[in-house]
């Protein structure tokens, strides 16, 4: 009869751990709930004794109610059954919690010792004593690990251990290391350093990377250390000196021009023009590969036309051009290059029909549907600058039936809105816009969602529209390059039109031309009109940042950028120019940045 009871008994025992929610236990546990949570756990160990998870979270629900009697046993249980040295640590944290730092310092050390006995157990224990913040003993555990039994992921453990210590030489030394055993995650790494360098090339941080990097580089030559140093200076703005280092890579490593390409290109986007010249022209000198050859040549001609002053500079261009066309002829390899030609001709050579016919006759060539849609992309681009909407319209309409669904599609889309904007037919621009607020191009939604709330925010004032309608224009005579007519334009709005909503943006848009006219003063008026009678409104923020930007790179005003930026900081918390706010505000200050 007893076997028969205890039979029972067992399998109601069973029956009722079985029962249990392991995702209940779970949430009681987070929300805090300690005795219930301890309960369920219990039950659930009944048949999984040795479920790591379930007894650390037992033990922590004996801790958090202090019962450390109740958990002192279970520690030593388990200790004994799955002789796994995180409860050793365990057992050591439940002593600190009773202030017998001896005993636990003991367990601890006990811990580490068999680390290095068994490697296998480096991530657990220091995971145990990451969760009870013992910062610098879950560092040990894995330098030990990596003296015993190396593995590439310890490196980024430990690399943001010691940054939580405050010892960032050592962090960024384990992220070198990390990098080196990885290099797939050389960007990751690179978006996590970049919080603690800064512009300036004096500051503690930027200081230490580079010794951290000529320390590793004088240790074990590496073409990686160079890639690097070449980041750092960028960072830094020190365009020329990351060329010399990505040159250095280009030696060890010349089956790759791409961070050198990478460095142009971001050396012209800072206006580094003499450092772009001088990459864009290296890598014509170095490479054998005509699709590098024919974008390194455009850019080198496109930067040219950025620093040229006189029509001799524009005719020198344009007969580089002619002799690349007939190097290269027209046809799939040489789409950039008929792009670039055709915007020369529409923009710098003012011969928009010439570009037009130019582009008209690129398309007759076998093309792929992609490299056909990019020239009619501009094909259509050109017939709106000539005011030819229409024409316009049905080439956009062409690339969103040729290539659906792609980013250059839903670019077409946002176009045939830009241009129904530009004629004033608002009501189709909003219809086209609506669609592509979910566009998968986040620079496309955002594009268009800003376009929309323009509309949005100011059709329906009167029945004319004629403010946004002149507005449009404006916006039209800048994409022109007709900024003077553009000027007067918005000039006759803020006289004709002084109590309309739109104000507030005409004031915003004429200043941005007046920067374009470096008319830099009168740019300033402008934001300082915004910021004074529009404080309410959503542009005030814009105002306060471009007007701080404008006095810190052109007005060489420090004191009133940094009073600029820190209307922002104290005031305008949701803007999306609070972090830059933030990182400049404190660089002229004088700030330790991070």
């Amino acid at each position: 009869m007893k076997l028969v009871v205890c039979f029972f008994v067992s399998v109601f025992c069973l029956v009722s751990s079985a029962q249990v929610n392991p995702e209940l236990a779970k949430e009681y546990y987070q929300k805090g709930e300690f005795e219930k949570a301890l309960v369920l756990y219990k039950k659930l160990l009944v048949t999984s004794s040795l479920h790591p998870d379930y007894n650390i979270k037992l033990i922590d629900c004996h801790q958090q109610l202090n019962q450390l009697k109740a958990a002192q046993e279970h520690i030593e249980t388990q200790i004994f059954q799955s002789r796994h040295p995180q409860f050793l640590v365990e057992l050591g944290y439940n002593y600190q919690l009773q202030n017998k730092l001896e005993l636990a310092n003991f367990n601890y050390d006990r811990a580490l010792l068999l680390v290095e006995e068994e490697p296998k157990y480096v991530y657990g224990v220091a995971q145990r004593f990451e969760s009870h913040s013992l910062i610098s003993q879950a560092i040990q555990s894995y330098e030990i690990g990596l003296a015993v039994a190396p593995n590439a992921t310890y490196y980024y453990q430990l690399a943001g251990l010691y940054a939580a210590k405050q010892n960032i030489e050592k962090m960024m030394e384990r992220y070198m290391d990390y990098v080196k055993t990885n290099p797939p995650y050389m960007n990751q790494v690179m978006r996590l350093l970049a919080d603690y360098i800064s512009e300036d090339s004096s500051q503690p941080y930027n200081q230490l990377f580079k010794k951290v990097l000529l320390k590793k580089s004088q240790a074990t030559p590496d073409p990686l250390w160079n890639k690097w140093l070449s980041w750092l200076y960028v960072q830094q703005k020190q365009f020329s000196k990351a060329f010399v280092q990505e040159k250095a890579v280009y030696r060890r490593t010349p089956e790759s021009l791409q961070g050198l390409i990478n460095l142009a290109v971001l050396a012209n986007q800072q206006k580094a023009y003499k450092t772009a010249l001088n990459v864009f022209e290296f890598i014509i000198q170095n490479s054998t590969d005509s699709r590098f050859l024919i974008l390194a040549n455009c850019k080198l001609l496109e930067i040219k036309l950025d620093i040229a002053s006189d029509s001799k500079s524009y005719q020198d261009i344009k007969a580089s051009y002619v002799v690349l066309l007939d190097r290269y002829q027209l046809g799939q390899q040489s789409i950039e290059l008929q792009l670039s030609y055709a915007h020369f001709l529409a923009f710098y050579d003012n011969n928009t029909q010439g570009a037009t016919i130019f582009l008209k006759t690129a398309l007759k060539e076998n093309l792929s549907v992609l490299s056909a849609a990019k020239l009619k992309m501009k094909l259509a681009d050109l017939f709106v600058v000539q005011n030819k909407f229409n024409q316009a319209l049905v080439y956009y309409t062409q690339i969103q039936m040729a290539v659906k669904n792609s980013p250059l599609a839903q670019q077409a889309r946002f176009k045939v809105a830009k241009t129904s904007y530009y004629k004033g037919d608002f009501d189709w621009a909003e219809t086209q816009l609506k669609v592509l607020k979910s566009s998968t191009s986040q620079l496309t939604a955002n594009d268009a969602l800003e376009l929309q709330l323009l509309i949005t925010d100011h059709t329906g004032i009167d029945s004319l529209n004629s403010a946004l309608k002149r507005y449009a224009k404006a916006d039209l005579l800048s994409v022109q390059k007709k900024p003077k007519e553009a000027l007067l334009l918005l000039d006759s709005i803020l006289k004709d039109y002084k109590t309309d909503p739109i104000i507030d943006q005409v004031l915003l848009f004429q200043a941005h031309l007046y920067e374009s006219q470096k008319q830099y003063m009168k740019a300033a008026s402008n934001y300082l009109q915004i910021i004074k009678d529009y404080e309410e409104e959503i542009l005030v923020d814009d105002a306060y940042f471009y007007l701080a930007e404008l006095y810190r790179t052109h007005l060489e005003d420090s004191e009133k950028a940094q009073l600029s930026y820190e209307s922002i900081i104290f005031n305008h918390e949701d803007s999306i120019h609070f972090v830059e706010a933030r990182n400049q505000y404190r660089i002229l200050r004088g700030d330790l940045i991070n």
